[in-house]
């Protein structure tokens, strides 16, 4: 009789805590544990050198994790069918265990070659649900319920310790030096199973108080945000423990403001995968227009010039630099400020989404590929179904940082211009330049488009198109495979004692409408 034997595949899923192939792993009379370090991914166009380094953090914690339960984590360098048919040879496992995974093309590639080489070998490859993303789905219908069902289930707790039979050498972790990965020069948030799960409790118990209030500006967002997409994105935090841990909260907290705060954000836990799932549904979504109609409409007109002012920061608008520049020192930007970013380039620069998509991609330390592209796609208007969100870098320059804290931060040739100037520093008259020390087009850039004209142009194009009877007739079509349905759930947290505050007459009117169309990155993603 052969021995079973587990290799647990580890990918997007570096915890211990609720995690449904280890539990299933104990079962067998031995296991071991492997990650791939694969070049593929390094060479993806999304990758950044910030991605891996956060990748070796977490797996150097897992490794320690995994050894006190008697299990050893493998971290190998290769294409996975390659690294998989070495092990296999060695060790001989007869089974694989994995989580599912919704990612880029890449992936998409590699886990369809994957499936094809245990296939051959005759190893059963099962794998295991993480999110709500559901495959093969034939409808959204019934969807959200689906999701919950997912969410509430129990979380799958590793109880015992693994035989350890399989002994093979497990070297140091390589570095990014090692592995050829340049120097990413980001200060990270931590990684690790750990300092997600602290994350957690941090913002379940404090900083979630203002969450609804802090969400938009740079500057409220650092700290009121959940600050949790990287975790979710790398998998050291189960969507199912945040899910969980927030509904007790909700129910447990005697603050009324906070049960308030944190019903908002359980609300958004599901447009999580709602965005995943469009691109587990159609992953053509990476590369090409949700609505085909919109092809050649900024493809065929790209200005090199722009896209790298925009990418450096330096377009001659405050908040768009100021934005941009944070981003590439820290990984991270909120929501709204990612929004403004897209926007900017879309509209007033005119520039397609893919190129963008992927510079943004590789600054995100969250990269998570169903939502950026689903998002990426949403704010630029090519989605065919939802509403055109065009955002004046002026005005959020005046609404999210009044006081000119973020751009003196982070755009220190403005740092002495005065307040009343600083959103709009190109209205200065010369004399104002030199006693600020900032002569535009000399120390700060002059704005590369006019704003009033690039949005009007923009907002011509784009409802001129919106207008035909092609457009609309798509828009039917993109509606009823990807768009939201009404769930039938009730709200979060409302089998709890905890309310929210007295609706005024304008907060329900406006629910009476329903609410805009809520945005994973709004809290997940900042």
């Amino acid at each position: 009789m052969t021995t079973r034997r587990a290799l647990v595949w580890f990918k997007r899923d570096l915890r211990v805590h609720d995690h449904a192939p280890l539990v299933a792993a104990l079962a067998d009379a031995d296991a071991l544990a492997l990650f791939v370090i694969e070049p593929e991914w390094m060479r993806s166009p999304e990758c950044d050198g910030s991605h891996v380094d956060f990748a070796l953090a977490c797996l150097a914690e897992l490794r320690a994790a995994l050894a006190l339960r008697g299990l050893p984590l493998l971290v190998r360098v290769g294409s996975a069918v390659e690294v998989l048919a070495q092990l296999h040879s060695e060790v001989a496992f007869t089974h694989l265990l994995s989580h599912e995974e919704t990612g880029p093309g890449w992936s998409y590639v590699r886990d369809k070659q994957v499936a094809a080489w245990c296939q051959s070998v005759h190893v059963p490859w099962q794998e295991f649900t993480q999110t709500g993303v559901v495959r093969r789905l034939r409808t959204r219908s019934g969807w959200a319920q689906r999701w919950q069902a997912r969410m509430d289930a129990p979380l799958h707790l590793l109880d015992g310790r693994f035989s350890a039979a399989v002994t093979l050498d497990q070297p140091d972790l390589p570095t990014l030096s090692s592995l050829g990965v340049a120097p990413h020069g980001k200060v990270l948030q931590a990684a690790g199973e750990r300092a997600a799960r602290h994350t957690l409790q941090s913002f379940l118990q404090v900083r979630g108080h203002d969450y609804r209030k802090a969400l938009s500006s740079p500057l409220s967002a650092e700290e009121g945000c959940s600050r949790l997409s990287p975790h979710l994105a790398f998998g050291t935090l189960s969507l199912r423990t945040v899910h969980q841990a927030t509904e007790v909260a909700i129910g447990s907290t005697p603050d009324r403001a906070m049960a308030y705060a944190l019903r908002g954000f359980a609300g958004r836990l599901r447009w999580h995968c709602h965005f995943m799932q469009k691109l587990e549904d159609e992953p053509d979504i990476e590369f090409h227009n949700f609505a085909r109609v919109y092809d050649g409409l900024r493809e065929n007109d790209f200005n090199d010039d722009h896209f790298a002012a925009w990418c450096e920061g330096r377009t001659g608008y405050p908040m768009v630099d100021a934005c941009m520049r944070s981003l590439l020192a820290t990984g991270w930007l909120n929501f709204r400020m990612r929004a403004m970013l897209v926007s900017f380039a879309s509209y007033h620069l005119w520039l397609h989404w893919r190129p963008t998509g992927l510079f943004l991609g590789r600054q995100f330390l969250d990269f998570e590929p169903g939502i950026h592209w689903s998002q990426m796609q949403m704010q630029s208007g090519t989605t065919g179904i939802n509403t055109l969100r065009i955002y004046s870098p002026t005005k959020q320059a005046l609404d999210q940082d009044p006081q000119g804290v973020f751009i003196r931060r982070w755009v220190p040739e403005l740092s002495k211009v005065p307040l009343p100037y600083l959103a709009e520093p190109w209205k200065m008259d010369v004399s104002v330049q030199r006693m600020a020390g900032c002569m535009i087009g000399v120390d700060y850039p002059a704005p590369i488009v006019d704003d009033k004209l690039a949005m009007k142009t923009a907002k011509d194009r784009m409802y001129g198109l919106r207008k035909t009877p092609e457009a609309r007739e798509e828009a039917g079509d993109v509606q009823a495979r990807h768009g939201s349905r009404k769930s039938g759930l009730p709200p979060s947290g409302q089998r709890t004692k905890a309310a929210a505050p007295k609706m005024t007459k304008r907060t329900a009117a406006r629910g009476a409408k329903g609410p805009a169309t809520p945005s994973p990155q709004g809290d997940l993603f900042a």
